[in-house]
């Protein structure tokens, strides 16, 4: 029953039944990320008559966060690039590191020495500064 009213009124986790509507009727499945994230566009490219270009979408696995879209498909779908890629033979470079989605908020985000949140306590201050008073 929970599940069933997630799938009715909530949009961000993953996709409601008017969207699952939506894609079996008009759309076509182009392809699958890492993250297991499903994207569509209209049947056969059409180009939609109100936006003058294709339709292109996409169902999150889970949760709706737009950071976990790798930058390929961040391209395709913002009409960037043409070719989805699942049709394109690209190698990433050595030097290029995996794509990984926003971690902030969450227990693996980025906390660098000195944040208060990084060990539960702050260093001292170590004496570089001086601090402003009005006298001078």
């Amino acid at each position: 029953m929970k599940s069933f009213l997630l799938k009715c009124f909530t949009w961000w986790n993953s996709s409601t039944f008017g969207t699952d509507l939506w894609t079996r009727l008009y759309g076509e499945k182009v392809g699958t990320d890492e993250f297991g994230n499903t994207y569509y566009r209209t049947k056969g490219g059409k180009i939609d008559p109100t936006l003058l270009f294709e339709r292109r979408w996409v169902i999150y696995n889970g949760y709706a966060e737009a950071s976990t879209v790798p930058p390929g498909w961040h391209g395709w779908l913002h009409h960037t690039v043409d070719v989805p890629p699942t049709d394109e033979t690209y190698v990433p470079r050595e030097w290029q590191k995996p794509h990984r989605p926003n971690m902030t908020g969450t227990p693996g985000a980025y906390r660098p020495q000195g944040s208060t949140l990084a060990s539960g306590r702050r260093p001292k201050a170590t004496g570089d500064y001086k601090a402003w008073s009005p006298e001078g």
